[in-house]
C-alpha cells in the first residue's frame, strides 16, 4: 500500500470514534484541520511491542494507547502537536493535530519503528541461541525513533538511580505543571514543557515532584542547551553532546538516544538490572558488571541495544537476591 497523505476537516468523532466533549480540548490549541497519512507495514509487524518503548507505562501524560490507538504529543520546531496511530490490517493510520502535525506526520513512520533497519540482524543473533530465539519471537518488534530529544531527556534525568515509581512521579508531576495541554481531541493527553521553561525555573520548584538539587540542576543545565541537542544529526553526536553536561553519563545517553535516533547499539552502561539480565540470558550467571555485560555483548556488536531490548520484552530475569530498593519522599525534606 502506498503512503498516501490528506489533509481533512478537524472532527473529534473521526479521531476517535466516539463523541468527545468539546470542553475537554484546549481552546487555543484544538486545531481546524488535521492532517493524515497511511502507512504500509512489514509482515508480522508489533504495533503494541514497539510503540510501547515510547511510553512510560500506561499513564504516560504525554504518551498512551487507548481504545487501540496510540497517541503521542510532543514539542516540535512547528509548535506543539500529537500523533495518533491506530493500525488497519496490513497499514498504518497516522493523524496530526495541531501546530506541529505536519512535522509529527513527517516523523510517523520513524515513530511507528518502519525506518528500523533489520539487515543482517538474524545473522548476528543466530550467534547464541537464546538471543536467536528471542529474536525470533519478538520478530516483529521495531525500534522506535522520535526525533524530539528534551522530551527523552527529561524522563531519563529523572529516572536516574531511583526506583521506576519515584521517577514517574517526578516525570507526571512535572508535565503536568510546567507542559500544556495536547493539541487534539484526547483529553489529559499533555505536550512536555519547552527546554525554556524548565531552564528559568529555581531548582526547588522541582522539589515538590520528589526531585533532589542534582537531578534538577542537571535537568535545567540540559535545558539551557537543548537547541543545541536537538540539532544533534546522530546518535553519536548527541552522545558526545550529553556525557559534556555535567551529570548526564553513559546510562542517561544510551536511553535517549536509543529511542530518540532508534539506535540499536545503545547499550544503558550504569543500569541497576541489565547487566545482570545479559549475564544470566547469554552465560548462566546470577549477577554481572557492567563490563562483564559488554564483553557478553561484543558479538552483537551492531545491534547490542536492540539485544537488551528483546531480552527484557522476553520477560528474562536474573534471580532476586536481598531487598528491594526503597521508594523515598524528597518533597518531605
Amino acid at each position: 500500500m502506498p503512503d498516501e497523505r490528506v489533509i481533512v476537516p478537524y472532527s473529534p468523532g473521526l479521531a476517535t470514534g466516539t463523541h468527545v466533549n468539546p470542553e475537554l480540548t484546549h481552546p487555543k490549541l484544538a486545531p481546524v484541520v488535521t492532517v493524515a497519512r497511511t502507512l504500509s507495514l512489514p509482515d508480522g509487524y508489533r504495533f503494541a511491542a514497539t510503540l510501547g518503548q515510547i511510553a512510560m507505562g500506561r499513564y504516560d501524560p504525554c504518551a498512551r494507547f487507548v481504545d487501540g490507538a496510540f497517541w503521542w504529543a510532543t514539542t516540535t520546531p512547528l509548535g506543539p502537536g500529537t500523533l495518533r496511530l491506530i493500525r488497519d490490517g496490513t497499514a498504518l493510520e497516522a493523524t496530526g493535530y495541531g501546530p506541529g502535525a505536519e512535522w509529527v506526520l513527517d516523523q510517523a513512520d520513524a515513530v511507528a519503528g518502519l525506518r528500523d533497519d533489520l539487515t543482517g540482524f538474524t545473522a548476528v543473533a543466530a550467534r547464541h541461541p537464546v538471543v536467536a530465539q528471542v529474536a525470533h519471537a519478538h520478530r516483529g518488534v521495531r525500534l522506535p525513533a522520535t526525533g524530539r530529544l528534551f522530551p527523552r531527556l527529561l524522563r531519563n534525568i529523572f529516572e536516574q538511580k531511583v526506583t521506576g515509581k519515584e521517577a514517574f512521579r517526578a516525570y507526571a508531576a512535572t508535565v503536568r505543571h510546567f507542559g500544556e495541554p495536547a493539541p487534539g481531541p484526547l483529553p489529559r493527553l499533555w505536550t512536555p514543557p519547552e527546554p525554556a521553561v524548565i531552564a528559568a525555573a529555581p531548582y526547588w520548584k522541582f522539589h515538590p515532584f520528589g526531585v533532589e538539587q542534582r537531578r534538577a540542576e542537571t535537568l535545567r543545565r540540559a535545558a539551557a542547551v537543548a537547541d543545541r541537542l536537538e540539532r544533534c544529526a546522530d546518535a553519536a553526536e548527541a552522545t558526545r553532546r550529553l556525557t559534556a553536561i555535567p551529570g548526564i553519563g553513559a546510562w542517561t545517553a544510551a536511553e535517549v538516544v536509543r529511542v530518540v535516533y532508534g539506535d540499536p547499539d545503545a547499550v544503558s552502561v550504569g543500569d541497576y538490572h541489565i547487566p545482570n539480565t545479559v549475564a544470566w540470558a547469554l552465560a548462566g550467571e546470577a549477577r554481572g558488571t557492567d563490563e562483564r555485560m559488554l564483553a557478553l555483548l561484543e558479538p552483537f556488536r551492531g545491534h547490542r541495544g536492540r539485544v537488551c531490548v528483546l531480552l527484557e520484552m522476553a520477560g528474562i530475569g536474573a534471580p532476586r537476591f536481598g531487598p528491594r530498593m526503597p521508594l523515598r519522599s524528597f518533597a518531605r525534606y
